[in-house]
């Protein structure tokens, strides 16, 4: 092919490109994501957010807060798209007619970190036995006690354990309504136990002085969801857009950077991709 002719298609390809871009422009570009602070925390919003926003034209407006909390939102109508992990919630709120489509992202797992002297003797436990251990010791443990899906799957082990902590209050537990990384501060500077997201606690290791104490257990996997907000039940929903973004994050492009997040730097990563998996995979 002579140089005119590949100069003559170049710019025509040139073109077309600007076209399609111009063409992919969202007819209502802004959307409102409601999240839990652990993949704000862990620092995978700061990679998936502006890679979604230059895909797409796309403007997002992030939410971060308890799962609990994102999911008032959508049922409220105040997000367009969710990205949370509470599964019994989440079905809650698909059952209810709240949720459009609901699709499986990625998991990665919680962990029980506290001091390195470990005060219950709880290191390598089963988890419910080391929350008992902590029960007899009244060792301090730190809550996020904000109804996230952290303070959720905490709360099934305490009811596993025997404890109500709502309903008995025992001095040793505190809670701080706040997010996981603020959290584990708390915890840390109280020498306390708490129960963490792994993403979260690798992101903010350097800055605590605490260890993992129990970890790898079928009961501590942290599963990952997203759901579109039905536009049936609010209208003025961004569907368009929130179902974009459900795509995105399902993508398999998107899957490997979620994959590799965290390798380069903490040596493992800290979510794990799962569209091509159900939740029976994963058994939810």
């Amino acid at each position: 092919m002579g140089f005119l002719k590949k100069a003559m298609l170049s710019s025509i390809l040139t073109s077309v490109l600007i076209l399609a871009a111009c063409n992919s422009t969202p007819a209502n570009p802004a959307l409102i994501l409601a999240t839990t602070t652990s993949t704000q925390d862990s620092g995978l919003l700061d990679v998936l957010v502006p890679l979604f926003e230059e895909q797409t034209g796309y403007t997002v407006n992030t939410v971060a807060v308890g799962t609990g909390q994102a999911l008032k939102m959508g049922e409220e109508g105040n997000a367009d798209v969710l990205l949370v992990h509470a599964p019994a919630s989440e079905q809650a709120l698909m059952d209810a007619g709240f949720g459009k489509d609901r699709a499986l992202v990625m998991h990665n797992d919680f962990i029980v970190v506290g001091p390195a002297s470990d005060p219950a003797g709880i290191r390598g436990n089963p988890v419910v036995e080391g929350f008992e251990s902590i029960t007899t010791s009244n060792a301090v443990f730190v809550s996020r006690g904000d109804d996230s899906g952290t303070h959720k799957a905490e709360l099934a082990i305490w009811k596993k354990s025997g404890l109500d902590p709502k309903t008995d209050k025992p001095s040793w537990y505190l809670e701080t309504g706040q997010g996981m990384g603020a959290t584990l501060t708390i915890a840390s500077e109280k020498s306390a136990y708490t129960l963490t997201d792994r993403a979260t606690y690798l992101a903010n290791t350097s800055n605590l002085q605490m260890d993992i104490i129990i970890e790898g257990e079928a009961a501590l996997l942290n599963v990952y969801h997203v759901i579109t907000v039905n536009p049936d039940k609010w209208p003025k929903a961004n569907f368009a857009g929130a179902t974009a973004f459900l795509e995105f994050l399902i993508d398999p492009g998107t899957q490997e950077v979620i994959g590799s997040f965290g390798m380069e730097e903490y040596g493992q990563p800290l979510f794990f991709p799962d569209a091509d998996k159900t939740d029976a995979d994963l058994g939810l």
